[in-house]
């Protein structure tokens, strides 16, 4: 699928300032940098399982993977918003989490060719995520990925998480790169918001958890990537025609 571009929306390029490539790559985790949801779901599943309930089909959890915990443990037990069972249920799936970080998580297929190509290219790369710093970090690291991105922005790294903008600004300022050359991508709306609002380009990825009631179409990103491997036409655009905001 070829990537759709925003550039009938992009300021027109300032004499001497064409050219300008992206330089760096900001990745979500959770569906678009890695395919949690077999970890995930697999300990929705057993919570379910202690609490007396049969697991529903895994196909009607995949799409809230990216709501975190929380979204998670609403979505399979039918909890409404502030529901008091809400915090305890999701106490006991992050502890069933972190024993199996790992066990079924993979990059998406294709993403290690983008890792590397990003990186031949002297382009840098970084994670930023609303999942917290301590299953983030193990997590990456079971996969032999935490020393490889340039920074790791972790949903408790600040005081704002995705859809602000802080994270994308502050990884950006940890890269040393600023944001009107660096691409968001990300399975979730807050990461085009999020994008948006910092002055990143924007890639929604189609791949990853997208539910049947979302629109990535409608999320106003730059491009939008059936495939990781699209990512790579991205690296070679000039940032005038991508980006919103500089």
């Amino acid at each position: 699928m070829t990537p759709t571009t925003g550039a009938d929306t992009a300021p027109a390029p300032r004499p001497g300032e064409t050219g300008r490539k992206p330089a760096a790559i900001l990745f979500d985790l959770d569906g678009t940098l890695l395919d949690t949801a077999p970890d995930l779901i697999g300990c929705a599943e057993e919570l379910l399982r202690e609490q007396g309930i049969t697991p529903p089909p895994a196909a009607s959890l995949l799409p809230v993977v990216s709501q975190g915990s929380v979204g998670i443990v609403r979505h399979a037990f039918h909890l409404a918003v502030g529901e008091p069972r809400i915090e305890a249920l999701q106490k006991r799936f992050l502890g069933l989490y972190e024993n199996r970080l790992s066990r079924c998580t993979r990059p998406f297929e294709g993403i290690p060719e983008v890792l590397d190509a990003i990186e031949r290219r002297g382009l840098a790369w970084a994670v930023v995520t609303n999942k917290p710093a301590w299953l983030t970090v193990p997590l990456l690291r079971e996969l032999g990925l935490a020393g490889r991105p340039g920074c790791i922005v972790c949903g408790d790294t600040l005081g704002h998480s995705k859809p602000h903008p802080t994270p994308l600004l502050h990884a950006c300022r940890l890269l040393g790169i600023e944001p009107g050359r660096t691409l968001m991508v990300g399975d979730d709306r807050r990461d085009v918001i999020a994008g948006h609002a910092a002055g990143t380009g924007t890639l929604a990825a189609l791949f990853g958890y997208i539910g049947a009631g979302d629109h990535p179409a409608d999320w106003g990103a730059d491009g939008l990537l059936a495939d990781p491997l699209d990512l790579l036409a991205w690296l070679d655009r000039d940032m005038y025609t991508v980006a919103r905001k500089y």
